[in-house]
């Protein structure tokens, strides 16, 4: 009769198994590696089991697998040493699990220029990858977000409300964006995992109202609600303690830096989306917030990656919980459950 393994070596044996599980889905479902394609995986200490969860996934299907550590003191935006960017640019496939976000820099800019579909997961946890919002089924997620393409076409008019006291009416300025759904197939592409969102970019000066953020803010869990009043678009006072008086310097701060034209623009209500995945769960990690089912979710400042006009310094997200949305007639989210359809 075999003896029993400990407990807490039984618990680290699920979870690598769990992690092993997310990271086939990743590699099988969502970048669809084949066995001629050459992957890179590139992780840091904090990240390394995740990793390595990848690693070994990539490695069932191709032979064509290496695996790059960044140091711990690699930042956000700041770019990779030489040789990575070098690597990078001659993969088929790149998977990034690292601590700190390697999106906006131009070793990740030159590889997709080349075609290589990238995958990055900054923040991301071992009991995140294992139990969060990678685990969604993305295929299905793909089907359904694609499937609001007709109730959202064709309609402008968005009002917004909670019983935390949001109330706030703009027009979208764009298409939806419907591509936020984990799959990675195509050359060039590059996809944030978790994903599962659906966002818009607001018209430009149309926005007024209140919004009362209770979810997360940038990332991070807050304890007492933001509320930000908006007119013409852009903020003109915030309230809620002390989490309020620090967005306000730091938007000041960047303000300060910048001519007054551009200045007044920093805090423009810069998009506008709900969470599609019901795996997700609001934890204060920045991407699984975003995608998190039924939650709603407002970004402030730069707006050029979805094709407005208003490039400053500056993108902040805050999410918020239990909310309403209704475009026209169309109830898309109700008391922080997605409806999406004619009321």
């Amino acid at each position: 009769m075999s003896e029993e393994a400990p407990v807490g070596e039984a618990q680290t044996e699920d979870l690598a198994e769990a992690m092993l599980t997310a990271a086939r889905s990743v590699v099988r479902t969502c970048m669809q590696v084949r066995p001629v394609e050459s992957v890179l995986v590139i992780t840091d200490p904090e990240s390394s089991e995740v990793g390595r969860a990848l690693y070994e996934a990539a490695s069932e299907v191709t032979e064509r697998i290496l695996m790059m550590m960044m140091p711990t003191g690699h930042r956000e935006g700041s770019e990779p040493a030489n040789q990575v960017a070098d690597l990078m640019r001659k993969q088929d496939v790149v998977l990034i699990a690292t601590t700190h976000s390697m999106t906006h820099t131009r070793a990740r800019a030159n590889a997709s220029r080349e075609g290589v579909r990238i995958a990055s997961m900054p923040g991301i946890s071992s009991q995140l990858f294992a139990k969060g919002g990678i685990t969604a089924d993305y295929n299905a997620l793909q089907k359904e977000i694609s499937g609001l393409s007709n109730i959202l076409r064709r309609r402008r008019d968005i009002h917004v409300t909670s019983e935390s006291g949001t109330d706030l009416k703009f027009k979208t300025g764009g298409r939806w964006i419907l591509e936020d759904n984990g799959i990675c197939n195509r050359p060039g592409a590059i996809t944030n995992l978790p994903a599962g969102k659906v966002f818009v970019l607001p018209k430009e000066g149309t926005a007024e109202g209140k919004i009362v953020i209770d979810g997360s803010w940038d990332g991070k869990r807050i304890e007492a609600p933001i509320s930000f009043f908006i007119e013409e678009g852009v903020i003109v006072k915030i309230e809620g303690g002390d989490l309020a008086e620090e967005i306000d310097k730091q938007i000041e701060l960047i303000g300060s830096n910048l001519r007054s034209s551009k200045a007044a623009l920093i805090g423009t209500f810069a998009e506008f989306g709900f969470g599609m995945n019901s795996r997700a769960k609001i934890t204060g990690n920045a991407l699984e917030d975003l995608v998190h089912r039924g939650g709603v979710y407002f970004g402030f400042g730069n707006n050029m990656a979805l094709g407005g006009s208003v490039s400053v310094p500056l993108h902040l997200r805050g999410v918020m919980l239990d909310a309403s949305v209704t475009l026209e007639d169309i109830d898309l989210v109700k008391n922080g459950k997605v409806i999406a359809k004619v009321r």
